[in-house]
C-alpha cells in the first residue's frame, strides 16, 4: 500500500466511525453534515471503519452501524459493502501503512520512546498543564531522557512511542468554527504506538486520510482540539492537510450533552420504535439551520439547502418537544 501523491480530482469526504458502540443521534448529525457538504460540491463519499482498538471493536456493531447509515439514506461510493481503489477500509488491515509512517517519523527524530506507567499519567491530572478533549497534557517525562537512562527503562519495561508537539501555535481556518489558534506546548507530546503495540488514533486517522485522498473532514466539535496534532502530523510526514470542519454537538432541552449511555437515542433504539428516517433527517435539519422549522426531509432532498453550521461553545438543545415530534406517527 502506498499513499498517493497530489492533488485529487474530486473533493472526497468520508465518516469514520468506531465500532464499539451503536451510532446515537449525534453520530447521525455528523454523519449528515459530512455526507450534504461533500455531495453538494459534487464530490465523492468514502466510508471507514475505525476499528484500530481491537479489544473495544466488533464486526456486529459495524455491520449495524452500516445499517442504520443507509436507513437514514447516506450511501457511499467507497467503503465496506461497496468496495473500491483504496481498500481495505477497515483500520485493523492497515497496519503497514501506520508502521511506515512510523519508520518516517523516527528517521526525522520526531518521536521518542515513553516509558511512563499509568500512575505516573495519572498524576498529571492534578498539575498545571494544558488539557484537550484527550486529557491532560503529557508533560515531557520522557523526552530529554539520555540514553543511559533509556537503556535503564527499556530493560524492564516496553515503550510506548510519542510524537515530538512543536511548541509553536498551529493556526488554522475551520468551515465551521471560524480561526482557531493552540499552542503545542499546551497540547503536549502524544502517543502514535502504545507499548502494547496498538497505533494511536492520531497517526491513523491522518495516514488513512491521506492515503484515501480525502480532501474535506467533518466530524463532531469534541474532537475540534485534536486538529493542531494532526495538522503536526501531516507535517511531518509531508502529507497534503485537508479542509476541517466541525459540528456542534447535540444536547437536551437545558443544553447539556447527550451521553452516549442513553440507548433510548441510539438509531437502533429510534428504528425499534417505529420512527421514520426522514423525520430523524429533518429534525437534524432543522436544529442544523438548513430548513426553518421540522418536517421530514430525505437526505437527497437537503443537498440544494446545505450550509456551513455555526459551531457552538454549548451543544445544539434539542428539547423534549421535539422528541415528542421525532417519535410521532403523524
Amino acid at each position: 500500500m502506498k499513499i498517493p501523491s497530489g492533488t485529487p480530482a474530486k473533493r472526497r469526504g468520508r465518516f469514520a466511525p468506531t465500532p464499539s458502540g451503536l451510532l446515537h443521534i449525534g453520530n447521525a448529525f455528523a454523519a449528515l453534515a459530512a455526507w450534504l457538504q461533500i455531495r453538494h460540491a459534487g464530490g465523492e463519499f468514502l466510508l471507514r471503519v475505525e476499528d484500530i482498538d481491537k479489544p473495544r471493536s466488533r464486526p456486529a456493531f459495524a455491520e449495524r452501524q452500516q445499517d442504520d447509515l443507509l436507513w437514514l439514506g447516506l450511501d457511499w461510493d467507497e467503503g465496506p459493502r461497496v468496495g473500491g481503489p483504496h481498500a481495505p477500509y477497515e483500520q485493523s488491515r492497515r497496519e503497514e501503512l501506520y508502521e511506515a509512517a512510523l519508520e518516517t517519523l523516527l528517521a526525522a527524530n520526531r518521536l521518542y520512546p515513553c516509558y511512563c506507567s499509568r500512575a505516573e499519567l495519572a498524576s498529571v491530572a492534578s498539575a498545571p498543564h494544558g488539557l484537550s478533549s484527550e486529557g491532560p497534557a503529557y508533560p515531557g517525562f520522557c523526552r530529554h531522557l539520555t540514553e543511559e537512562e533509556r537503556a535503564a527503562k527499556a530493560a524492564v519495561k516496553e515503550p510506548a512511542l510519542r510524537f515530538r508537539m512543536p511548541s509553536e501555535p498551529f493556526s488554522f481556518e475551520d468551515a465551521f468554527a471560524g480561526f482557531r489558534s493552540y499552542s503545542g506546548d499546551a497540547l503536549g507530546d502524544f502517543v502514535v504506538k502504545r507499548a502494547d503495540g496498538m497505533y494511536g488514533y492520531q497517526l491513523a486517522v491522518v495516514v488513512d486520510d491521506a492515503a484515501m485522498g480525502i480532501t474535506d473532514v467533518v466530524r463532531g466539535a469534541d474532537l475540534l482540539d485534536s486538529t493542531p496534532r494532526q495538522l503536526a502530523l501531516y507535517e511531518a510526514l509531508g502529507l497534503p492537510t485537508p479542509r476541517f470542519a466541525h459540528v456542534p454537538l447535540l444536547g437536551d432541552g437545558s443544553g447539556e450533552r447527550f451521553s452516549k449511555r442513553d440507548k433510548s437515542l441510539t438509531l437502533a433504539a429510534l428504528r425499534g420504535e417505529g420512527v421514520q428516517a426522514e423525520r430523524l433527517i429533518g429534525l437534524l435539519a432543522h436544529v442544523a439551520g438548513w430548513i426553518d422549522r421540522p418536517e421530514p426531509a430525505s437526505a437527497a432532498e437537503l443537498i440544494p439547502h446545505f450550509a456551513p453550521i455555526r459551531t457552538a461553545e454549548q451543544p445544539l438543545p434539542i428539547g423534549d418537544d421535539m422528541l415528542r415530534w421525532l417519535r410521532s406517527t403523524f
